[in-house]
């Protein structure tokens, strides 16, 4: 099951920058102390407004209360909804603690004093588990309940919003609360109290007035009894880290790792590069890529130049065993010898002394060929070098036919390997007993194409794969030293350019691509 989800998460993870990875881990961590702050903010005006709706809750049926023992309604009841809170702990004002009644100029009124004595009954079990004050007071503001009756809370402006038949709720100072805990100071209500003024409307007017109060319930209190909910969130919290770490393990970590194992066994010369990884991030992926390309390069490179200095030792051991030879034979027989064995041997070694001077020279070709770098912003036109090559390696015996257009367009490739590449195929055309040959360029699609064609005995079908690799020549005997291909492909590939050996009916056929110049 594991691995099946495993290999689910593989198939569909999407491509993440690391930028990306690491910009969600900095800011959800910058974000957590804002997310626990207003966490806080919230739950607590969550809790102020829950009291409000009780308080809301609690006037309501005891207004319902008293105006069921008044008059009958003038007007049919109107439709049912719900109450909204008014109160936010953010933005509503706070108020001074609510005044000691002052001496009221008037009697309180009869009816208001009914009510109270209605609901006294009902409103001491109700304060015995809401904890709530209510006050009962008439139609002008004056105190009809308790012990502060007769007094004049008029003035205040929940009370003035009661009178004129809506309810309001507001904050007050709470001058009987006294911090008991340490960290009461993050909450905002603690010190607060909620106080609603509820209008009892009886016969389409206002005949008293509910005052209720309560403080809201406490933060941590609250919180201790959401324990459980609070406790999910937290585990919330932490299980998001936990995947955010195993993004950054997933997407960095793990695949960096992985690739630095892999870089200390392949410099130790064995391993191999592991697959990319589906889960790493782009920039990983890049890296990935370029490491297996170099990897690659490396491990290309390594077989080139042990299969290099093989073939270097060959070739060098056999004119060096024909100098030593005749060298010891001319020591040792020197004076018994006749004038022409000493002329033989001292022929056999300078011909021998000129085939290592031949192949060092070549070398050092191919080593600048190797070594070739791109030119920038190279742009010839490809006619005077082939000209010029065909003049140079034409003559009795080897006749060169040129096939140019008039209007041949430029190719990025260095007027020299033009040159030189042209001289190459032409020199093993002749040397392989060609009688003619002839070169062909045209145009094709981003590319110049350049074929030599000769009558030849042509390339055997067995030496086709190895024809291009370095001292591979059939005509050894005749001096041949098996570099020239092999300098011809470094010097194209050094421009983007390739060589490679054509089908043909009679004798052989190169085909050389030049790509063309950029317009500009």
């Amino acid at each position: 099951m594991i691995d099946a989800l495993k290999a689910f998460a593989k198939r569909h993870w999407p491509a993440l920058r690391l930028r990306t990875i690491l910009l969600s881990v900095l800011l959800f961590a910058a974000a957590m102390p804002g997310i626990s702050a207003l966490f806080l903010r919230v739950y607590e005006n969550t809790l102020v407004r829950q009291t409000e709706a009780e308080l809301v809750a609690q006037g309501a049926t005891l207004a319902a209360m008293a105006d069921a023992n008044g008059p009958p309604p003038v007007s049919p009841p109107a439709a049912s909804r719900s109450e909204p809170t008014t109160i936010d702990l953010s933005t509503s004002p706070v108020l001074p603690e609510r005044p000691i009644p002052r001496p009221a100029a008037r009697a309180v009124d009869s009816q208001a004093l009914s009510i109270a004595q209605a609901l006294a009954p009902v409103i001491a079990r109700a304060t015995q588990t809401t904890l709530a004050s209510v006050v009962v007071l008439d139609r002008t503001g004056v105190v009809a309940s308790g012990r502060d009756i007769g007094g004049d809370l008029s003035g205040l402006p929940e009370v003035r919003a009661a009178l004129a038949g809506q309810p309001r709720t507001v904050f007050r100072v709470n001058g009987d609360i006294h911090p008991v805990y340490a960290f009461e100071w993050l909450s905002r209500a603690s010190g607060l109290r909620l106080h609603h003024a509820r209008p009892i409307i009886s016969g389409g007017k206002v005949t008293a007035v509910l005052l209720l109060s309560r403080s809201p319930r406490a933060l941590f209190r609250g919180i201790y009894e959401d324990r459980g909910k609070i406790a999910l969130g937290v585990v919330g919290i932490f299980g998001l880290l936990v995947v955010l770490s195993g993004l950054v393990s997933r997407g960095v970590t793990r695949p960096i790792e992985a690739l630095s194992a892999a870089s200390r066994a392949v410099a130790a010369g064995g391993g191999k590069v592991p697959d990319t990884p589906p889960t790493a991030a782009i920039e990983i992926r890049a890296l990935y890529e370029d490491f297996r390309a170099m990897a690659a390069s490396i491990d290309r490179r390594s077989g080139y130049l042990r299969d290099f200095a093989a073939a270097v030792s060959h070739e060098f051991k056999t004119p060096l065993a024909g100098i030593n030879g005749a060298a010891e034979l001319l020591l040792d027989h020197f004076a018994t010898m006749s004038e022409a064995d000493r002329r033989r041997f001292l022929t056999n070694i300078a011909e021998d002394g000129e085939r290592l001077s031949q192949l060092v020279t070549r070398l050092l070709d191919l080593a600048r060929a190797d070594m070739a770098a791109p030119e920038a912003n190279v742009a010839i036109d490809a006619a005077p070098a082939i000209r010029r090559a065909a003049d140079a390696q034409g003559g009795p015996g080897f006749a060169v036919g040129l096939d140019l257009p008039e209007r041949l367009p430029k190719v990025a490739c260095p007027e020299a390997t033009v040159e030189s590449v042209v001289t190459v195929l032409l020199q093993n055309s002749r040397q392989a007993g060609a009688a003619q040959a002839a070169v062909t360029v045209r145009a094709e699609g981003d590319h110049v194409l350049l074929s030599v064609t000769d009558d030849g005995p042509g390339v055997p079908p067995a030496d086709r794969e190895r024809l291009f690799e370095p001292f591979f020549t059939s005509r050894r005997e005749s001096g041949g030293t098996g570099l020239g291909l092999s300098i011809a492909r470094s010097l194209l590939a050094a421009s983007r350019a390739t060589i490679e050996l054509a089908p043909s009916t009679r004798g052989a056929r190169f085909e050389v691509s030049l790509p063309r110049a950029e317009a500009g």
